[in-house]
């Protein structure tokens, strides 16, 4: 890894999906997978502190970049929608970049996801 001269890489035992769980002592991550910045993106979500790790899905203001190789814009809005509001407006989020935000305040103004931009 860049920066990190001293990790070692290596090979996961599994690749994490959509319904699984993470745990680290008394906590608990529900995985989500939400494509669209990238095909294999998850999203790490504690129901119990209302909190969400969304790396490039979702940032105060705006939304990830799509155009990497496999990017999708559709399959990103899709995310969102469809696996990140279900979980409720009071949600705090943080992002891979920026300050952080809840779903509530980005779906009403945020542009791509307040329809005023399509």
């Amino acid at each position: 890894m860049y920066g990190f001269p001293n990790v070692r890489s290596f090979i996961p035992d599994r690749w994490l999906a959509q319904g699984d769980t993470v745990r680290f002592g008394n906590v608990e991550l529900q995985v989500l997978h939400c494509p669209g910045h990238t095909p294999g993106h998850v999203v790490f979500f504690s129901d119990a502190a209302r909190l969400a790790f969304v790396g490039d899905v979702l940032f105060k203001g705006s939304v990830g970049r799509t155009d990497f190789p496999r990017g999708d814009f559709d399959a990103l809005m899709d995310s969102i929608r469809l696996k990140l509001w279900p979980l409720g407006d009071d949600v705090t989020f943080i992002s891979g970049h920026g300050p952080s935000s809840t779903f509530g305040e980005e779906r009403k103004y945020t542009p791509f996801l307040s329809g005023r931009f399509g």
